[in-house]
């Protein structure tokens, strides 16, 4: 029995208020959001018995016919319905089997479905999907006509609309050949990481101005363009992750790498004469750990800013904890050269060439130690 889909959501809604993660309110010191508490032994008893309901307090409580022991308490306005504490029992009775959220949960190749003799698709995904589907009694949409298969593809992979002439030209030979060279064309055009860095763009909150009252520029565009090539280059996220959280710390960094720590400058910050830094340094921490606890980690650690997590398993703690990984940034240095003054100033800055600047500084730099070469070899001769 699926403990997420079923057992937790009953418990969630009955039980965690008084016996779950948020401290202030916990009852008898207990919880039933962790496994190892809810089936710890109390002294000769335990809350959850695997494989034993009978044996459970939880079961015990749930269906006490003495109001004073009923679990949940009539002054609490809930109550169980028959089936739910049918379903924790089979389930305490079927093992207690506890399962991790699914953001927990380390990703596994699934496994290929087989559809030996079945034309209609021969992508796996589309294997699996159709397992599913067909086992819920459902037909998938008809093909797609050729002029609308080719606006799908561009503005999927694009976000722009196709030529015309590209449009007439699958049309005329709708081959699954034909589609195949289409979609490698449009994969290898710079287009396509501009559209897929839209995303990341907008969950790690890119902008080009500050954010407060004043919106002063914010000249951190060499990061979007670092996002877009590492997205057109297809970078292994792991490498895209190290680079953006601490690029300037790895060893010899380059200029890109160095950029590409520019993540941890993508926050609101506030230019007003009288900003108080303390205050504003430790409102830039929170959001830090707030955007990193999202995009990377898929969870609300910003709810323990103030009070531990009232359902998450996070403490206040933790927050400040993540928040000490940033301690090194040196944002202070903004709050000494200027408010709202333009261009805006959020040193420390480098100078940032683009990657034609770069050949060209890179060639010049050749010239440079051929000459100073070549004048040596004169001095000596």
């Amino acid at each position: 029995m699926a403990f997420q889909r079923i057992i937790r959501p009953i418990l969630s809604d009955n039980c965690f208020a008084c016996h779950g993660p948020d401290a202030e309110r916990r009852e008898a010191g207990l919880r039933l959001d962790i496994e190892d508490d809810a089936k710890a032994d109390l002294g000769g008893y335990a809350v959850i018995v695997p494989g034993k309901p009978d044996s459970s307090e939880l079961v015990r409580r749930i269906r006490a016919e003495d109001e004073s022991e009923r679990m949940p308490p009539p002054d609490s306005g809930k109550q169980l319905t028959p089936r739910q504490i049918s379903l924790l029992e089979a389930w305490i009775g079927q093992g207690a089997k506890w399962e991790a959220h699914w953001a927990y949960v380390r990703p596994t190749a699934l496994e290929h479905a087989s559809m030996a003799g079945d034309k209609w698709s021969a992508n796996w995904i589309d294997r699996c999907l159709q397992r599913e589907w067909r086992a819920r009694g459902l037909q998938p949409a008809d093909d797609a006509e050729p002029p609308t298969l080719v606006r799908r593809l561009h503005f999927d992979l694009l976000g722009l609309p196709p030529d015309p002439h590209v449009v007439d030209r699958f049309v005329q030979s709708p081959t699954s050949e034909a589609y195949e060279t289409l979609v490698d064309s449009l994969l290898s055009s710079p287009h396509f990481g501009e559209r897929m860095a839209v995303y990341w763009l907008d969950l790690v909150r890119y902008a080009d101005t500050v954010g407060y009252h004043g919106d002063q520029d914010h000249n951190i565009s060499p990061y979007r363009d670092y996002v877009i090539d590492a997205f057109n280059r297809n970078m292994p996220f792991d490498q895209f992750t190290r680079e953006q959280l601490a690029g300037d710390l790895l060893p010899d960094p380059t200029v890109d790498q160095r950029v590409a720590s520019g993540y941890n400058r993508l926050l609101q910050t506030s230019h007003e004469g009288g900003v108080q830094p303390k205050e504003y340094l430790t409102i830039y921490a929170a959001d830090r750990v707030r955007n990193l606890s999202e995009v990377w980690l898929g969870g609300t650690l910003g709810c323990a800013q103030c009070h531990d997590h009232k359902y998450d398993p996070y403490t206040t703690r933790d927050f400040y904890s993540m928040a000490a990984f940033f301690a090194d940034i040196d944002e202070a240095q903004h709050f000494t050269v200027g408010t709202n003054a333009l261009p805006t100033k959020r040193p420390p800055e480098i100078m940032v060439l683009s990657r034609g600047e770069r050949q060209t500084d890179a060639a010049l730099a050749e010239q440079i130690r051929q000459l100073q070469e070549a004048q040596e070899q004169a001095s000596l001769s």
